[in-house]
């Protein structure tokens, strides 16, 4: 499995992701899952999830420039019709493999980030299904997330907002990545981030992280230490009402109280037996019997 996490701010945008891979407990490996393309008036970052033969493939058509409508990553006018190419460099691997895929009893699996800037626009940020359609982020929903994504997405959703500055989202990234990684075995280092700044069209700020980078350790433990004592300074729950602020026994004004369930006494289950025997005598139900015909008058 993996991790990647794209982030489109107001001053530009924040890429992450993880380097494992894994075909069951017996088969780790470790494959980059970041690519990055750059010419003079351009600059695109793709990070992929999913079937590593998929992704692979999907990669090395980009790389190699193959043509889609006359259209590649290095000739095309903005970054919507670049994630298209993308997306048809998606459908053609699926068209070449889906059928043996199916045959084998797997998924044509594979999710992309993709963004980035042509000159000239903003830039942009968009994920890619494994259909080749895809959706853009904007203002209001500022990330995507492929992979593993439900341990690291809490941070994301409490502190990222569009105007976050790149170096607040880059450590707020790093919190989502770490978080990630405390939870789910099949995320690991080496790490991959990647701090695009707006108008630079080129990687200023690009680093591969592991146990050993001071920033990234730092982030690990201190971490850990503050959620711990944060979640210690929160009150215990008060259930005689004595402190209005932590009291847990207030009840729902729109529901009452599970109710609690006792076993019948003894003389209901006697009555209820007693009913249950004569179900049979008292309640049989009449035969109908049916109505004789009447002759009709010549």
């Amino acid at each position: 499995m993996t991790y990647c996490v794209g982030l489109c701010l107001k001053d530009g945008l924040v890429f992450l992701s993880d380097t494992r891979t894994n075909a069951g407990v017996d088969q780790v490996g470790t494959f980059r899952k970041m690519s990055l393309f750059q010419d003079k008036d351009r600059f695109f970052t793709l990070m992929s999830a999913g079937n590593l033969a998929i992704t692979q493939s999907v990669k090395e058509i980009l790389l190699q420039g193959q043509l889609f409508k006359g259209k590649n990553l290095w000739i095309a006018k903005n970054s919507y019709e670049a994630a298209v190419v993308v997306g048809d460099a998606i459908k053609q691997v699926y068209e070449r493999d889906h059928a043996a895929l199916e045959k084998s009893g797997l998924e044509f699996n594979c999710n992309m980030i993709f963004g980035g800037q042509v000159k000239g626009e903003k830039p942009r940020l968009f994920n890619i299904y494994s259909a080749g359609n895809f959706i853009e982020a904007t203002p209001e929903t500022c990330y995507f997330q492929i992979g593993e994504s439900k341990y690291g997405k809490p941070i994301l959703d409490r502190v990222l907002n569009f105007n976050t500055p790149l170096n607040l989202a880059t450590k707020c990234a790093l919190i989502s990545m770490d978080s990630t990684l405390k939870s789910n075995i099949s995320v690991g280092l080496p790490l991959d981030m990647l701090v695009y700044e707006k108008n630079s069209l080129k990687a200023t700020k690009l680093v591969t992280l592991d146990d050993a980078n001071p920033y990234f350790a730092m982030i690990h433990q201190a971490w850990g230490e503050k959620l711990r004592e944060a979640f210690n300074s929160i009150a215990e729950p008060s259930w005689s009402g004595a402190h209005k602020s932590s009291d847990i026994s207030t009840p729902a004004k729109k529901m009452g109280i599970v109710p609690i369930n006792h076993p019948p006494s003894k003389a209901r289950a006697q009555k209820a037996t007693r009913t249950t025997k004569a179900t049979p005598v008292n309640k049989a139900a009449k035969k109908v019997l049916p109505k004789k015909a009447t002759a009709k008058k010549k």
